[in-house]
């Protein structure tokens, strides 16, 4: 149930900023379960039928789709001219009604959101792969706001659109191409299960150069023995999985350490005190330290969400004891989504992209040569 709870807290904190300081202040967390739970039951509607994903409009982006937003680059930067790998890309949460538990796939404003996370996330991998990312029915942020049995089923629901994405990929990417998979927030929760059911024991296992399963806890202890792959633990490691989280400083992650202690991982096994995988995205190396310098550029983003610029030397990063990524106190402006505690969860592809997309080529190079 971490998933639920986990997303409960992030989608709290996404309400404190959108729905404005003042409003929270005076109906608190009643005032988001009224603006975002939806009222009616659970729907589940059909699966995606067979061979839904071979169609190009089922996809936010796929190498056939041209000028789809993960061939995106920062001005001054050139795409990959030799793409070797094949990219899995799940993009986060971008519904955020309450008028159904899951979103279609015809939603004009949650498509263009997720447009919008594919340009300035998965555009990192444009270097060295080429970039597949499906549309699926997300669950609503409301989902995350409730115990009801409606919100799993959500979440399942829309798990199974990103596994049937994902036998697409399969049969459709090159079959002698690495794999790089890569998520954000419910894009990563999706990415996990999808390494725990899917891949592990299986032989797309070993294609995997790497996993990004960015903003999203996974337990050291409890979560990761059973994804199949170990945690990235040196810069040139492949056939690893990578995680952070972003917090500015002073940080208060209170919020989340308190859900997360009072949950267990898929096998039972409780969660409570143990450290989260923090891989630092500017050393790609466990549990270390690395000054702003180290920091090839944050993607800093215009007020439309539409263009940025890259920044080098903006901020530093650092695991601290509980697997929370450290930034410090001086991050750059990039915008209004900076949640309560110092929270830059939204931002955690943007803070380091330049040094992502040089992480991924290291990974790949090195799964290569191997």
């Amino acid at each position: 149930m971490l998933a639920r709870r986990f997303l409960w807290v992030v989608a709290g904190l996404v309400m404190l900023v959108l729905a404005g300081a003042l409003a929270m202040r005076l109906f608190g967390t009643e005032f988001m379960r009224i603006a975002m739970i939806p009222s009616g039951a659970f729907e589940s509607g059909p699966p995606a039928p067979t061979g839904a994903y071979a169609k190009a409009d089922m996809w936010i982006a796929r190498p056939d789709i041209a000028g789809n937003p993960s061939l995106w680059t920062p001005p001054g930067l050139a795409r990959g001219d030799k793409p070797t790998a094949s990219v899995f890309f799940i993009h986060p949460t971008s519904y955020l009604e309450k008028s159904r538990w899951n979103a279609t796939l015809d939603d004009k404003d949650s498509q263009w959101r997720a447009s919008l996370f594919v340009r300035s996330q998965a555009s990192a991998f444009n270097g060295i792969g080429r970039v597949w990312a499906p549309k699926y029915r997300q669950a609503t942020f409301g989902a995350f706001l409730t115990t009801r049995a409606d919100a799993q089923k959500a979440l399942d629901f829309a798990y199974r659109d990103v596994a049937a994405a994902f036998e697409e990929f399969l049969r459709e990417a090159p079959k002698d191409s690495p794999i790089i998979l890569a998520g954000h927030s419910q894009g990563s929760l999706h990415l996990v299960r999808l390494l725990r059911e899917r891949i592990a024991g299986h032989p797309e296992a070993k294609r995997v150069a790497a996993a990004y399963a960015v903003g999203w806890p996974i337990s050291v202890s409890a979560d990761l023995p059973s994804l199949g792959l170990p945690a990235c633990a040196k810069a040139d490691d492949s056939g690893c999985v990578l995680s952070w989280q972003s917090f500015g400083e002073p940080a208060d992650p209170k919020m989340i350490t308190d859900v997360y202690d009072a949950s267990s991982g898929p096998t039972g096994v409780s969660r409570a005190g143990s450290p989260m995988l923090c891989v630092n995205p500017l050393t790609g190396t466990r549990d270390s330290d690395a000054p702003a310098s180290a920091n090839l550029g944050t993607l800093v983003p215009n007020a439309e969400l539409t263009e940025g610029h890259l920044q080098a030397g903006a901020v530093p990063a650092r695991c601290d004891v509980r697997g929370f990524l450290l930034i410090g106190d001086k991050a750059p402006d990039l915008g209004s989504y900076v949640l309560p505690g110092n929270n830059y969860h939204v931002y955690d592809y943007a803070l380091f992209w330049s040094n992502i997309r040089a992480d991924a080529a290291r990974r790949l190079a090195a799964f290569t040569k191997r």
